[in-house]
């Protein structure tokens, strides 16, 4: 993490720009402060050579700068790639269908890792070398970023992970194969990854960003909207 005027780096240093983000470190009132937290950004992804992504609370913007943020970021050569409904629950309640039994395995091995590798790859839509440098080998001893695999007949069939920080456990990699879809096996692993994040931290609130696939359960779960977060990168 580096912190810069106004901007906070998030970089893997990895060929991927979604995990090579910058984000506003305090709300932005102009479009001046904006060209210029967008410069700060630009200068120094340049200086490492690396394509990135910007990264933005759409609450943290004036509505003249929301107005003009896409234009803006269009400039600095960043298109709007993502719009994700931001998400909290301070409780998650039971579920209210039967889900199917899973086998769920934290990543702790080369196996368990290449499958989170492969389902996230293809899910996601992220070339496998790509996924494979985010998650690198690394990943496996990490205390608080956990990863899982949930099988079901020995197969691998869905993914999920949480990051524990400041009080609050982040749910990421949220994913189940096609064929295993509208099952339930991604409210399972879910529920399962909430459950072993909060046992370990003593943590309640929880947070994620939704694709609209996911949406529909995260309400069953018991989230809200509470943002809309916004993601310009350099890819067209």
């Amino acid at each position: 993490m580096v912190e810069l005027p106004g901007v906070s780096i998030a970089s893997a240093g990895v060929t991927f720009q979604m995990f090579n983000a910058a984000f506003p470190s305090e709300p932005i009132d102009s479009v001046t402060e904006l060209e210029q937290r967008l410069t700060t950004a630009s200068d120094y992804f340049r200086a490492q050579k690396l394509r990135w992504a910007f990264w933005i609370c759409e609450d943290w913007l004036a509505t003249g700068v929301r107005r003009r943020l896409s234009r803006t970021c269009e400039t600095f050569g960043r298109r709007l790639s993502s719009e994700m409904p931001g998400l909290a629950a301070e409780t998650v309640g039971p579920s209210t269908r039967k889900l199917p039994p899973i086998d769920v395995r934290v990543v702790q091995s080369t196996e368990t890792l290449a499958d989170f590798r492969n389902l996230g790859s293809s899910c996601f839509h992220v070339p496998l070398t790509w996924f494979s440098e985010v998650f690198d080998p690394g990943v496996t001893d990490r205390q608080d970023f956990i990863c899982w695999v949930g099988y079901a007949d020995g197969a691998p069939v869905a993914t999920a992970a949480t990051i524990s920080s400041h009080g609050v456990v982040g749910v990421y990699n949220v994913a189940t194969a096609p064929e295993y879809r509208q099952r339930g096996f991604a409210e399972a692993i879910t529920r399962h990854a909430i459950d072993a994040a909060r046992r370990e931290t003593e943590t309640e609130r929880v947070v994620l960003q939704s694709t609209s696939q996911g949406f529909r359960l995260y309400e069953r779960l018991g989230f809200e909207v509470i943002t809309r977060i916004l993601v310009y990168n350099s890819t067209p």
